[in-house]
């Protein structure tokens, strides 16, 4: 695969279809201003590949996108954002950011493997927003 702004993964413990983590990780993308408009995304074929997964779902993915507006087909040259969702916070996600790797740092220093941090600051953020934690 060659130079991409984005490149997807998937997360088998994350709960989500493999499609719904593709849409999810390209509008997070947008949300942080990682991917911009007139961006060009990987192709069907590549995120398939890499991901080893059915070129029918990248495509149910890039549709659902092409079909919130975020992106558009250009059949036979490939799919390109059309809008981004970052808004004008996004200059304060990189002093956030930091905080955010200081704090991961110091949460893998006290032992926490990826899970516990995970699960940690999940139930952290849904308390915080007031949501009945299970």
């Amino acid at each position: 695969m060659g130079e991409w702004v984005i490149e997807f993964h998937l997360n088998d413990r994350s709960g989500l279809s493999p499609y719904q983590q593709l849409v999810q990780q390209v509008k997070h993308a947008l949300r942080l201003g990682v991917l911009e408009e007139g961006d060009r995304l990987p192709t069907v074929k590549d995120v398939a590949r890499q991901l080893a997964i059915n070129p029918n779902t990248v495509l149910k993915a890039y549709r659902e996108l092409e079909h919130n507006g975020l992106v558009a087909a250009r059949p036979g040259v490939g799919t390109f954002v059309t809008r981004t969702l970052a808004d004008a916070t996004l200059a304060a996600h990189g002093p956030l950011r930091q905080e955010l790797r200081r704090w991961l740092t110091k949460a893998r220093l006290a032992g926490l493997d990826e899970e516990s941090i995970e699960a940690l600051f999940l139930t952290t953020f849904r308390t915080a927003a007031g949501e009945d934690v299970a």
